[in-house]
């Protein structure tokens, strides 16, 4: 499986090609015998060592994305032929209600700060979840690609949210908008 990704120049720091190379290799076969040893969930969280004239990350993260929406769509086949759509939608929407309480929430107010130093702007994150509320009240577009790459300023823990729980809630709605995509 040589050279799966582009890499990046000599001198610069990608992913470790083996570990991508491994990774690809027990996902490919984890969705093609399906195998439930191997979730979206793995791909989602799959993290490489960065090292030299490594695979481009950016190429790496792209394929990450459309791997785990394969495994998505693979569990939604299955569900829909066991169950129904009715079934999987209701499982969705009951997933989509618990991202509700922290949504309602008075901007500026939906997250902790950081504990100390700087955390994600939170103007910045209230907006990436008004887009999530206009999603869900309005029909309003929004893509898990668009909520995926959502990037936010750093600012002063005065005007910032913490970013682990901010990722993790961003990760569940990503999930969300994946099994209904």
């Amino acid at each position: 499986m040589e050279d799966l990704f582009p890499t990046v120049g000599r001198w610069a720091s990608g992913y470790d090609r083996e570990e991508v190379e491994e990774f690809f290799e027990r996902a490919k076969s984890a969705y093609e015998s399906g195998d439930t040893g191997m979730s979206s969930a793995d791909v989602r969280s799959a993290a490489f060592d960065l090292v030299r004239h490594g695979y481009d990350p950016a190429a790496v993260d792209a394929a990450l994305d459309r791997l785990e929406a394969a495994f998505i769509q693979r569990d939604r086949s299955e569900f829909v032929t066991s169950a129904s759509q009715d079934a999987w939608m209701e499982q969705v929407a009951e997933r989509a209600t618990s991202l509700y309480p922290r949504l309602v929430r008075p901007p500026g107010e939906r997250f902790a700060p950081p504990e100390r130093g700087r955390g994600y702007d939170s103007g910045a994150v209230d907006a990436a979840l008004d887009r999530l509320v206009a999603y869900f009240d309005e029909g309003a577009h929004l893509s898990a690609s668009e909520l995926r790459s959502v990037t936010f300023p750093s600012a002063p823990r005065s005007r910032a949210y913490a970013e682990g729980p901010v990722d993790a809630y961003l990760d569940r709605a990503i999930d969300i908008l994946l099994a209904v995509e």
